[in-house]
């Protein structure tokens, strides 16, 4: 399945939460328009079977299932690809893994360079943030929107913002240059479905630009 180039990245949801509240979550994010889903739980108790009836109801929906960090739970379960980190397995060891067809998603955090360096190892998407505070990453350094003007100047493949990103801020990340908007607490702290017909509002408004 294909990395969508614009909408609302959805990432899971998953602390004090059993699996059945995970998917009915995430299923209301779906019909809410969300066009891709990020499996991330950091403390899980059957990554397996969560991530196994997440990849179901993804493939339902026609939406790709990403899993956060772990190369070896996306191999077991077939997921569709991954999101690693600067300090998790590199790109051409989980491509080497997952095939020349899997999303590969890296996190450059506010480094244009970075970014570059892995769309020439073969890197699906990026991520730059946090963009605004973050209760899942309240430590996370704060990225510029410079970055994301800068970065969609000179790479080819989609950009997304990630951090503390509500309906009432998102546009000001895709004025400054992102594709996608990647969010958690925004869209499961409360009615996810209608979270994400908000946010799904805002890629339907026309877009400005900011020449450098």
């Amino acid at each position: 399945m294909s990395f969508p180039n614009r909408g609302l990245y959805a990432i899971t949801q998953t602390e004090h939460k059993s699996c059945d509240t995970v998917v009915r979550e995430v299923e209301a994010a779906l019909r809410g328009g969300a066009v891709v889903v990020q499996y991330r739980d950091k403390q899980p108790l059957d990554a397996d079977l969560l991530a196994r009836q997440l990849l179901k109801l993804c493939q339902q929906y026609k939406v790709p299932l990403l899993i956060n960090d772990d190369v070896d739970l996306a191999v077991r379960i077939g997921a569709d690809g991954v999101h690693i980190g600067r300090d998790d397995s590199d790109i051409k060891r989980a491509r080497q893994r997952l095939g020349e067809q899997a999303i590969i998603g890296v996190s450059c955090y506010d480094s244009v360079e970075h970014a570059q360096q892995a769309q020439n190892q073969g890197a699906t998407y990026v991520a730059f943030g946090r963009y605004f505070p973050s209760s899942s990453k309240p430590l996370a350094l704060p990225a510029s929107l410079e970055t994301l003007r800068l970065a969609k100047q000179v790479l080819t493949i989609p950009i997304v913002a990630i951090g503390g990103i509500l309906p009432e801020n998102g546009s000001l990340l895709l004025e400054a240059g992102a594709d996608l908007l990647a969010v958690i607490g925004g869209l499961f702290d409360d009615q996810p479905e209608l979270s994400a017909k908000s946010y799904q509002s805002l890629f339907e408004r026309p877009t400005l630009t900011f020449d450098l």
